[in-house]
Parts: C-alpha cells; structure tokens; sequence
C-alpha cells in the first residue's frame, strides 16, 4: 500500500496598515471591545465603503515578492454568509479577479535542498470581528477587528508533510515581516494558517482512493499547523483503514477544528463550496486598476529579498547558514550588519556583535537592533578592535552596552573604562617569567603529557591574566608562556 498526503495552505496575513480596509476606524490590539467601529465597519445601512490604498499597494508588494502575477484589473466581491460577527452578513473579498495569481516561494528542506511551492493566487478582503466564548456564561462579540485588511495566500496542494507546512509557515513570517506589510505576530492574530488535506491511497492491486479534503480552521501558531497536519494524516488513514468507502466522492469534504488540549481535530461542518457563498460584484466599489507606473513605484520598494540576501552573505562574508538566516530575518538588521561590514569590517566579527549582543539587548527592549542608539560605523570599529587585538571579547560586551548612551568612537571608551588590552611584549614577557619563577609544579606538569599539561598551561595563563587584571592579550601572553615552557 501506498500513501500521499496532499496538503494545500490558506494563510490569512493581517496587514499593517493605520486604519481598516474600507474605512478609517484605527486598527488596534487589545482595544477596549466595540470602540474601533463606525457605520461603515457596522454594515449600518446607507454607509459607504472606500478603499485603503496602502492595503492595497503592501498586498501587492507581498504578491510580487511571491513571485506573482498582478492583475492590472481587479474587482471587489460580495461573498455572502451568516456569522455573528459579521455584521453585513458578507465579507468584501475578491472572487473571480484577484488581484495577483500564478507565484511562488522556495523553502528550506532537512537535506539541505529546497523546494519550490505554487502559489495559486493571493487577494485581498477584510477580516470579520471576533466572538468571545471563554469566561462567562453567555458569548459576546467585538467588531473592533471587523473590517481588518486581510491578504489571504492560497498555494498549491505541493505540500506533503507536516514540516513542510510548517517550514512554508516560518518562511512566509519572515518574508512579510522583511517586506514590512505586517508585524506578522501570531499572538496578536496577525497569521493565520488553513491547511487544506487528504490523502491518496494506493491498495495493493493498485486501486486508487483519495480520502475526504477536511480544512483545518483558524491555527495560529507554527506548532498547532504542524501538529493537526500530523494528526489529520493518522486519522484519515485510520477512518479509511476501517472503511474504504471513507472516500471524497462519497463522504465529501469536512470543516474540522483543532483542539489543542486533546491534540486532535474536531468535526465543525461540511466545507461550503463557491456557489453556497453566492457571490457577485460589490456595487459599492469601483474596480481597481494599476497602470505601469503605480505597478513600478511599489516594486520598488521592494529592495533585495531575504532569501537573496542569505544567499549573498553566505557566499560574499563566509557566513554561515545560521548567522545569514538570523541577520536577514529582518531587513533593518540586514542593513545594520551590511553597512558595518562594508565600512571595512571583519563580517564574522560582526555577525557575532549583532547576534550574540545586539539582537539580545534588543529583544530585551522590546525593539529593533537598528534603535538602540549605536550606528553601523560604531559597530565596524568595535569589530575593529576586537581584531587586532585592542580589546577583548568581554570587554566589547561592555563597550558595545556603553556606546548606547556614549556616542565616542569605541576606541575612546575602551581607554575611558580601562578596557585597552596589554599587548607590549616586553611589559608581557617580564610577567610571564615571574608567573613561571612562582609556580614551579606547574610548569613541571605543563611539560608533562595528557589532561595535566593542559591543565597546567591553563593555569599559568590565569596568572598572567589575573596579574594583568585580565588586560594582557592573550594571544600574545600564551605563546610568550608558550616559548618559556618549552626552553
């Protein structure tokens, strides 16, 4: 027997415009409930829709990084259907003319290779609100969301494992968060995930069955995407295992939910096709038309892409896949470590100063790399002198922290704070000599074999340091101790 799960994805990208989609109620989280809303949000009869552009112009920046093609032609649809917190009782989505189609993105697989995933078509709508279940005896229902610019990215069924949706996930996180149309943080509801599977099942007299497509609902985590996809697989197998009439022709296709706390999917309904969403023209709205030089203004914006940019800091600074995939997971970090490095800086030097403390502190902070108040050049020579040997690695730390309030050169502050590492070699090699005279079991088992002359070395090098207060460089101050042992 042979098995192939065939997995689709929606992802619901919320973008990070000021105001909503089709009017100017501000988009804010964890607003007091109700208080974002007029009548146009509201479905108040009479009210009017208008467009937001830069909803509009950041959808088409993430659809021409997708690699897509833009309608130049595009209209609004009614999609119609009942929820509570709906209150128009239709989304404005786009139907037959989205506004971009026919893409792709390349993800990263576990061998190392990658793998190009379809994009059938990214459009754009506006969100619904949200019902409130959790807590009290009665559901309530907040509109503030009601009317959020959504762009909804529609892939390929390329997709067979639960790792690759997840990585396809992450890699699209990075992508608009790169590209700036989206904070992209899924604890605020920016993404959401739609995995769309089934499989398709070959017995052993080479019978073909292709199980029911059940779509997973509203997963807004990487974990949960990755974990019902896996779920989704074994269950299916297991309904058709136990009846092979378990098939889509005749069982359908299924809405499921995910429960977390049980880790499995939930039966909710059977899956609406288009025409139960009766959709037509949105009267209300004029078509949108995007001529050459509109088209061209937003693409450029775009500037160099992350994966491009991780291919060219792999090849050009000798970085490797890790640091090139940290420092390009946001543009102004990108940026930060280009500027430095092409100010004649060591970029391996560099990448540690921005992974190892800067992305930390700022993480701390609770903002980008780029606002902590030090400029690429700052950052080029304190890499700089970590080099050539002026300072040390924990003295940079500190140097680094300081620069934040100080804006002197690093080499300033290293002399400021006692920070110049002792590299005259005479100076160095008088205090060696009394390191060797004080300690003479040392220096016998450093002329031993194994553990112990290592053991040994270390310790006489800790002397030196410790007499210096650990200001001697010790590169320098191990091969003096070096050459002495050896005499």
């Amino acid at each position: 027997m042979e098995v192939k799960t065939i997995v689709g994805l929606e992802i619901h990208v919320q973008l990070a415009t000021k105001t909503k989609m089709f009017c100017s109620c501000r988009l804010g989280f964890n607003d007091p409930p109700n208080s974002n809303v007029c009548p146009v949000c509201l479905g108040l009869p009479g009210s009017l829709p208008v467009m937001n552009k830069t909803a509009y112009e950041y959808s088409v920046r993430a659809a021409l990084a997708l690699n897509c093609q833009i309608a130049r032609f595009t209209k609004w649809d009614r999609k119609s259907y009942y929820y509570p917190d709906l209150p128009k009782n239709y989304q404005i989505s786009q139907y037959d003319l989205p506004m971009s189609h026919d893409g792709y993105i390349e993800i990263p697989l576990e061998d190392g290779t990658t793998k190009k995933i379809r994009i059938l078509r990214a459009h754009l709508e506006e969100d619904a609100g949200k019902n409130l279940h959790e807590g009290q005896a009665h559901s309530q229902v907040d509109l503030n969301r009601a009317g959020t610019p959504l762009l909804e990215i529609v892939t390929q069924p390329d997709l067979d494992t639960p790792e690759q949706c997840k990585t396809l996930a992450v890699e699209l996180q990075k992508l608009v968060q790169f590209l700036g149309v989206s904070a992209a943080d899924m604890q605020k509801g920016h993404m959401r995930f739609e995995p769309n599977i089934n499989l398709h099942i070959t017995d052993d007299d080479g019978r073909e069955y292709r199980t029911p497509i059940c779509e997973i609902k509203n997963l807004n985590s990487f974990r949960a995407l990755e974990r019902s996809v896996a779920y989704e697989q074994w269950r299916q197998l297991n309904e058709w295992k136990k009846d092979h009439s378990f098939t889509i022709e005749k069982a359908g296709k299924q809405n499921r939910g995910w429960n977390d706390q049980r880790n499995e999917t939930v039966f909710q309904r059977e899956k609406e096709e288009a025409h139960d969403y009766r959709y037509f023209p949105e009267p209300d709205l004029v078509p949108v038309k995007i001529d050459d030089a509109w088209l061209d203004s937003i693409r450029s914006t775009l500037g160099e892409l992350p994966q491009a940019m991780k291919a060219r800091f792999m090849q050009q600074y000798q970085l490797n896949d890790y640091d090139a995939g940290v420092l390009t997971g946001d543009r102004h970090t990108a940026a930060f470590f280009d500027q430095a490095v092409q100010a004649g800086a060591p970029s391996k030097r560099v990448a540690n100063l921005v992974t190892q403390l800067g992305l930390k502190i700022a993480n701390e902070q609770n903002c980008p790399v780029t606002q902590l108040g030090i400029t690429s050049a700052q950052l080029a020579q304190l890499a700089n002198l970590i080099e050539d040997g002026t300072i040390n690695a924990s003295a940079a730390a500190t140097i680094f922290e300081t620069m934040r309030t100080d804006h002197s050169d690093p080499k300033t502050i290293a002399e400021k704070l006692n920070l110049i590492q002792q590299s005259d070699t005479s100076a160095l090699e008088t205090l060696v000599d009394e390191v060797i005279a004080a300690n003479p079991q040392a220096v016998t088992d450093a002329a031993s074999d194994g553990k112990k002359s290592k053991k040994a070395r270390g310790f006489l090098l800790g002397q030196i340091m410790q007499k210096t207060k650990g200001q001697a460089n010790p590169k320098i101050a191990g091969d003096l101790l070096d050459k002495k042992l050896k005499n």
